[in-house]
């Protein structure tokens, strides 16, 4: 791999100059639709892909790299339908223009999925096009001609022109509306396993992330906000500040009720932010986690005024005296995403325009959003997106962005704005705390014959999924939802909705499971079963795909088979993001007395599998993310304040916790790719959870588990 070959300020300017080839806007959702042909250098046949006349390939990766690989993935489906190889590729950062590339955000697990067919057709009419290119200068019929290795074969008589020699011919002609995309089965890079591209970079710690921006004049700027939700700014007094060595202003932006304080680096603006004397009053209700809990209590013990489903009668089978009632109450703290690169971003406002640069998982809500608090036109505004440190659902807020334009656009001068660990953990858009309350009713013939969930969550948060399993596998089911208005700031966490349902629906299943004394895995399976053949109420979910991952994870795990001494299982599965997830933990009681998990097998059906490497880490950072905030994480308030300041409080899986191996198996598919960022978290609370309970006895309802000694 040609890593950054050339940067993205030399493509522009060497495409400018030479006339910009055949230049084409490509909107993913749409074919390509060519402009007037103009002779140049550089072949640029769609937005995705140039070449110049030295045969040097650049591939563009239009959606935010937050640490999901797709800034290798999608250049691989490029040089797959290019037919190039991958170590004579560049790939660069796509700027932001959505008329090119439609959506460029990061979020839903949806990059690889909703461009996969585009990216192809955009690689494959490359590939076309060198190939008519060749044909006619050879004069051959462009049916003997192929690509290989970027370069076009004459086959009658092993002729070859590089694809360098051929740009310049390939640029002016007309681009095909209909091309022919490869046969999966001639794949050489698709399902292979490549390095992330940047790897090298980050273990030698070049500059790829907004934290690293350094520009000339710029300033450092740290950030003074309300201490707890409900709180404004009411005054203050920066006296002390501008006596610390090198503080060189103070700003307040009363729109986002912050002072802003501004150093020659990134250490004097804390302190000159530290000896900042600022009053703050109360505007709103401070609330507290106990009140939130006692709220829920509240709100569960009554139905909503409107199901979110409700298939057949669940009040009669819940009551009917001959049925056995089983009954439980989950709960799921708010948790923050704690990104391991705190929040930050550059901004340059001067002469009614904006230069920004920082991480984002929507850069144009961004762009828009600092347009209408500057009040400049979105066409004077340029956004840069560098590699993020963690995304996780954080940076689909755009408030960082804005926040550093306001602050630059008060103060006259470029700046960067970063929050301290502490900011990150009191001023976060949470994942919402929720609770959930189960009741099912078991048949005289041990059956299910209703499932009741009533569930509340915060604001912002969405309770439950009604029509995810086991909805239509169980003829009696109704959903409940209640939202409890807050203050707090709430928005979406890794796998939203997913990630605490999962816990409370395959937990409650195990329970269930153990009450039948069925084994949990053929329980599931009776489900999908009668789910397949429901005629009404169906599920959001293929039964078929459901069954592939429970079957895999279960052969891989040798589920049901004799374990080594105080060794326990548990399972759990989930559909989430168009992907399928099936987990087997095994729990070990240790010699101290404690419980460990030392193992994590995972099966996920995906669709076809892009990069083999990258899908694994994807999984196994999703698997070692969702068991962190399983066993440790949470976030709790006393009077609108969190509790938890830095990750001393807020804790998380360390190295001796984490298990010892986790073992990743996919379903092979021949499918277009689905969501992998986020599916692969959901079920590993729960499959630990039902190991606790295998080993113990003990069940566990609320999050974080925080075990001791068993």
């Amino acid at each position: 791999m040609i890593e950054q070959a050339v940067s993205r300020r030399h493509f522009l300017k060497v495409t400018s100059i030479a006339g910009g080839g055949l230049v084409l806007g490509f909107n993913m959702l749409t074919n390509a639709q060519p402009v007037k042909p103009v002779a140049g250098a550089v072949f640029s046949p769609n937005a995705y892909i140039s070449i110049d006349a030295n045969g040097l390939i650049t591939l563009m990766s239009p959606n935010p790299e937050i640490g999901q690989g797709v800034k290798t993935a999608l250049p691989m489906i490029l040089a797959e339908e290019l037919e190039v190889p991958w170590d004579k590729v560049a790939v660069e950062m796509a700027p932001l223009d959505q008329s090119k590339y439609g959506s460029q955000n990061a979020g839903g697990s949806g990059a690889v999925r909703t461009r996969y067919m585009p990216i192809r057709t955009a690689g494959a009419t490359a590939r076309q096009m060198l190939i008519t290119a060749a044909a006619q200068q050879w004069g051959a019929n462009e049916a003997d001609c192929y690509a290989e290795n970027a370069f076009v074969m004459h086959k009658p008589t092993g002729k070859k022109l590089s694809y360098g020699d051929l740009a310049a011919k390939a640029a002016l002609l007309p681009v095909p509306t209909d091309v022919k995309l490869k046969d999966p089965k001639d794949f050489k890079i698709i399902g292979t396993r490549v390095h992330n591209i940047d790897n090298h970079k980050i273990i030698t710690g070049q500059p790829l992330y907004g934290i690293d921006t350094r520009r000339e004049g710029m300033l450092f700027a740290s950030v003074a906000k309300p201490p707890a939700f409900g709180k404004a700014l009411k005054s203050f007094d920066d006296t002390e500040t501008r006596k610390v060595a090198g503080v060189k202003n103070v700003v307040s932006v009363p729109s986002r009720n912050l002072v802003a304080v501004l150093a020659t680096s990134t250490w004097a603006a804390k302190k000159g932010r530290d000896a900042l004397k600022v009053e703050w009053e109360d505007k709103s209700k401070l609330e507290s986690t106990t009140e939130h809990t006692a709220s829920f209590t509240e709100l569960l013990s009554n139905k909503s005024d409107k199901p979110a489903r409700n298939d057949g009668d669940v009040d009669a089978a819940l009551t009917n005296t001959a049925n056995k009632l089983v009954e439980a109450v989950y709960e799921t703290p708010v948790l923050s995403h704690a990104n391991m690169e705190p929040l930050n971003f550059f901004a340059d406002v001067r002469d009614g325009k904006v230069e920004l640069y920082g991480p984002t998982q929507v850069p144009a809500n961004l762009r828009g959003d600092v347009s209408k608090a500057l009040n400049i036109p979105q066409e004077n505004i340029t956004l840069g997106m560098p590699r993020q440190g963690g995304g996780f659902g954080r940076k689909l807020k755009t408030d960082n962005g804005v926040e550093a334009a306001l602050i630059s656009q008060a103060a006259k001068v470029p700046v960067q704005m970063l929050w301290m660990r502490e900011d990150d953990m009191q001023g976060d858009f949470y994942r919402p705390s929720s609770m959930f309350k189960y009741r099912a009713a078991i048949s005289p013939a041990n059956e299910i014959v209703a499932w009741h969930i009533n569930a509340a969550v915060l604001s912002g948060g969405r309770a439950s999924n009604a029509n995810g399993f086991p909805a239509s596998g169980i003829a009696n089911y109704r959903v409940d939802n209640h939202s409890l208005p807050t203050n707090i700031q709430t928005g979406p966490w890794r796998a939203p909705t997913s990630n605490s349902v999962a816990f409370a629906d395959e937990s409650f299943l195990d329970e269930i499971a153990h009450q039948m004394k069925k084994d949990p895995v053929t329980l599931r399976l009776e489900i999908l079963d009668k789910a397949k053949n429901q005629p009404t109420g169906k599920g959001d979910y293929d039964v078929a795909k459901y069954k592939s991952v429970i079957d895999l994870v279960t052969q891989m795990s040798g589920w049901g088979k004799k374990k080594a001494p105080n060794v326990y299982q548990g399972i759990a599965a989930h559909f989430s993001f168009s992907t399928y997830a099936a987990h087997v933990a095994e729990v070990t009681k240790m010699k101290d007395g404690t419980l460990r998990v030392t193992k994590v097998y995972s099966a996920i059906n995906c669709g076809r599998v892009v990069n083999q490497s990258g899908a694994e880490t994807q999984v196994e950072g999703a698997i070692i993310d969702g068991l962190s905030h399983a066993l440790f994480s949470k976030v709790t308030f006393d009077k609108g304040a969190v509790e938890q300041t830095n990750f001393h409080t807020y804790k998380f899986l360390r190295m001796k916790d984490a298990p010892i191996e986790v073992i990743v198996k996919f379903v092979p598919s021949e499918d277009p790719p689905t969501g992998l960022g986020e599916p692969g978290l959901p079920p590993i609370a729960p499959a630990v959870g039902n190991a606790i309970f295998a080993a113990t006895g003990v069940r566990y309802r609320k999050l974080p588990f925080e075990l001791g000694k068993v």
